[in-house]
């Protein structure tokens, strides 16, 4: 005999299949508006054989984990050679201003653009921004689709988003996923705060759009992070704020115009900030002025923490970067700074950020911990002081293993600075050090392969 609550597991089962379909986002409706908006970009780029443009702006340790999405074919007969590029893009204007990532057509002679409809246009290139990695092609046409472009700060973590592209030269391929993170700082990338999203990408999708389910572009998608070239479960897309900024600016001038603050900056972390007297890690750490820049101009100092800029806050160092870049050349902005435990403010006027200068944030390697007092010191010459630019200091000779705790300090580091005090020489280092309170936090400045970075010393005695 049957048991009734066995016949009863079925359509219980069913009726759930039907609620869970029932909840699931459908695509086609964002297709069939934006699909013929979406193009394919193809590129023609001479190289020399030696040279690897895959890659163009991601150091190498990480290059065997980010690939930017575009098919080189090397001929190692030629010196130099002819490769083809592909990628995909979308429409802006109805009169043809067509955006794509800039690694599709960087260095390239002959750019064509490729519709839904299968019509193949020369494009011309109206501007390029190598620092968002966004270009913008022009194709004499009228009346064509168009997206729309949306709001990419509205995103939430989970959203479903939707990519359009092209991938291994598949055209106008249509894949799904959600949006995984925001903000997300790549190597090299000071002025994108890319979104993260699970949506299948590959080579080819580059310089495509990714919608939101309003149909409204959100991001442009860019990059993906994998150790076999293929894609591996995470993307990044430049976000939609980004692009409508670069797109006015490329359209009008050709180029991008960032602000400029001219400071080398460093992360805060919990030893450091406890030395700075901050409750908890936060602000951009000012390693180094650069010469006749805004920042000298307007009295920042090195080895103040920049805690708020235009009045929003600095809550990590890389949040600076992108603050300072979107400021409006020739503005004047507020500064709140800590120098020494005291807050203050400087105003500064922006300026345009030069070609060859960048905003860099200093990285700093975990190291063996040594206490201060087992670290021994030798002044510097005058080739070092000449080279760093500094009236003095003293280099690390020795760290004693033995008394190792909490310093991060390493052999051949050059410090100039503890707590703001100038050290010159030893004697400066010695009678500073014994100024401080036993097992106290000391900031102290070092120059470690020619690069300023601060460090956090616990005072043993």
């Amino acid at each position: 005999m049957l048991n009734l609550k066995h016949l009863l597991v079925v359509p219980i089962i069913i009726f759930s299949s039907l609620i869970n379909a029932s909840t699931l986002p459908d695509f086609t409706n964002i297709v069939d508006e934006n699909i013929d908006a979406v193009v394919i970009v193809n590129a023609v780029r001479t190289s020399n054989t030696n040279s690897n443009s895959n890659m163009p702006n991601i150091p190498d340790e990480f290059k065997p984990f980010f690939e930017r999405f575009f098919e080189n074919n090397p001929n190692p007969n030629n010196q130099f050679r002819q490769t083809p590029s592909f990628g995909s893009g979308f429409i802006l204007s109805n009169d043809g201003y067509v955006m794509t990532n800039n690694h599709v057509i960087e260095n390239s002679t002959d750019i064509t653009v490729t519709l839904n409809d299968g019509s193949v246009m020369p494009a011309k290139l109206i501007g390029t921004d190598q620092r968002s990695d966004l270009a913008l092609l022009k194709v004499s046409a009228d009346d064509l689709p168009i997206v729309k472009i949306g709001d990419s700060k509205q995103l939430k973590i989970g959203e479903w988003v939707l990519a359009i592209g092209s991938p291994f030269g598949f055209d106008h391929t249509v894949t799904a996923g959600i949006v995984s993170g925001k903000k997300r700082n790549l190597p090299n990338e000071s002025y994108v705060p890319y979104i993260q999203t699970d949506v299948a990408i590959n080579p080819g999708n580059s310089g495509g759009p990714l919608f939101n389910l309003d149909g409204e572009v959100v991001g442009v998608n860019a990059q993906i992070y994998t150790r076999s070239g293929g894609f591996m479960g995470v993307s990044f897309a430049i976000p939609a704020e980004t692009l409508s900024s670069v797109y006015d600016q490329l359209r009008e001038n050709g180029k991008v115009k960032r602000g400029w603050l001219g400071v080398y900056i460093q992360q805060m972390d919990k030893d450091l900030a406890n030395s700075f007297g901050l409750e908890k890690p936060q602000g951009a750490v000012v390693a180094r002025i650069l010469s006749n820049s805004p920042a000298e101009k307007a009295g920042i100092e090195q080895g103040d923490v920049i805690l708020k800029f235009d009045n929003k806050v600095v809550k990590k160092s890389k949040d600076l970067p992108l603050l300072v870049g979107t400021s409006v050349v020739n503005s004047v902005i507020k500064v709140e700074l800590l120098r020494g435990k005291r807050k203050i403010s400087k105003y500064v006027k922006i300026e345009e950020l030069p070609e060859d200068d960048k905003i860099a944030t200093l990285t700093q390697k975990t190291v063996e911990q040594v206490t201060v007092s087992g670290i021994t010191v030798a002044d510097i010459d005058d080739i070092t002081k000449k080279n760093l630019n500094v009236f003095g200091g003293v280099r690390v000779e020795k760290i004693s293993t033995e008394r190792s705790s909490n310093s991060k300090m390493m052999i051949d580091d050059v410090i100039t600075q503890i707590n703001g005090k100038p050290v010159y020489s030893k004697s400066d280092f010695k009678k500073i050090v014994s100024q401080l309170a036993n097992n106290s936090l000391a900031n102290v400045l070092v120059y470690r392969n020619n690069t300023p970075l601060f460090i956090a010393l616990k005072i043993s005695k």
